[in-house]
């Protein structure tokens, strides 16, 4: 009789061996981990640093610049530009350009010569709680910090001991998310990870588990050409795919009471153009998986960095510079603030067009790419 071990051990050799002849699952279940540490030790933070500030000051004064030096030196914020009208400046919180905005008020420098309290308006893009409640925060800090210096030089002046009434007052103001709700940033940005995860896993385990059955070799015998092959394969992903969508933001506006703003065709029709994009990663990966579970191993691959790096769970803005440049690469952003805008803020198509066409160009080269690749693994 062959000893315990003798039989033992000849299974684990043939493990190991069956391991090594798939160097890429083998390859995937070191790099994974790698990458999963790397992406939470730098993107998951929460430490907000750096947040665009625009400014409308339409009082011009000495007092006015020193308020607005107040928050340019303080680490949190970052001055993006100057505005001229309260359009403008919506306007490029509504594009992302910015995340705050600062008015200053005409007479604000003479109510304070005149030993008055001068009042300014500081507006907070509430759709990223995060971003916003940070950027609250330090903005009433700030403010009481310039307020208290101002008093101290008030009592000075005229010897007194007491401060009788604060000389700025920060008004805080909150748009699109007044009440800072966590739900209404992470409920439409869910839209997107399902969609990515779906459609990239269902394309990608569907071509491969035909090649593993043998049938594919049977739809390429038939008279079927390789293009209608392609979309014959994919239409009930993209319908499957839509569904979800409306059961997603359904469920959001139903049990979360998330309103939404915007133009839900347009919606819908950008939804579809983020779709080209997670399709055409489904078929890259099926052209290159051999098993469905090494499908589903790089499907898990692809979602880890957009998870992380699209600012679905962690605003970008606190991120090092070096991994926001790199999240440019990531098609999700776009989508993301695309569905946030849409949803949250109500914006049309002006506002978010630079997002779209960036979209547009990752849906042309990946699909692009994923049907040459598909057609000549077909060959």
């Amino acid at each position: 009789m062959i000893p315990v071990w003798n039989r033992l051990s000849s299974l684990i050799r043939k493990e190991f061996i069956q391991i090594i002849r798939d160097p890429r699952t083998l390859a995937m279940t070191f790099i994974m981990p790698i990458v999963m540490m790397f992406l939470l030790g730098y993107a998951a933070t929460n430490d907000v640093r750096n947040i665009a500030l625009v400014v409308l000051d339409q009082d011009q004064t000495p007092a006015s610049r020193r308020l607005i030096d107040a928050y340019r030196v303080a680490d949190y914020f970052t001055i993006a530009q100057p505005v001229g009208s309260e359009d403008e400046l919506r306007d490029l919180i509504d594009r992302n350009v910015a995340r705050a905005g600062l008015i200053i008020p005409p007479g604000y420098g003479r109510d304070l010569a005149g030993w008055q309290s001068a009042e300014v308006a500081f507006i907070l893009d509430g759709s990223d709680p995060t971003v916003a409640s940070t950027a609250l925060a330090a903005a009433q800090l700030i403010g009481q910090s310039l307020s208290t210096q101002t008093s101290i030089e008030r009592m000075e002046a005229r010897g007194q001991t007491v401060i009788t009434q604060q000389p700025i007052d920060v008004r805080t103001i909150v748009w699109f998310n007044p009440g800072l709700i966590s739900s209404y940033y992470m409920v439409p940005a869910m839209i997107g990870i399902i969609l990515q995860y779906l459609t990239t896993m269902l394309t990608a385990t569907s071509i491969v588990r035909e090649r593993e059955r043998g049938t594919i070799e049977q739809l390429i015998v038939t008279p079927l050409r390789s293009w209608e092959l392609i979309l014959g394969k994919l239409i009930p992903y993209v319908l499957i795919a839509f569904l979800n969508t409306i059961e997603v933001l359904t469920i959001g506006v139903v049990l979360f009471h998330v309103p939404i703003n915007g133009d839900l065709l347009l919606l819908l029709t950008l939804t579809a153009l983020f779709l080209v994009t997670t399709l055409g990663i489904g078929l890259l990966i099926s052209s290159i998986a051999n098993t469905q579970q090494e499908a589903m191993l790089t499907t898990m691959f692809t979602l880890l960095p957009s998870i992380f790096l699209s600012g679905f769970f962690f605003p970008l803005a606190a991120m090092p510079i070096w991994l926001q440049i790199v999240s440019y690469a990531i098609p999700l952003r776009y989508f993301l603030i695309i569905v946030r805008g849409i949803v949250l803020k109500g914006v049309g198509l002006s506002a978010i067009w630079p997002e779209v066409v960036a979209l547009a160009i990752f849906a042309f080269v990946v699909m692009s790419a994923a049907v040459r690749r598909f057609r000549k693994s077909l060959d």
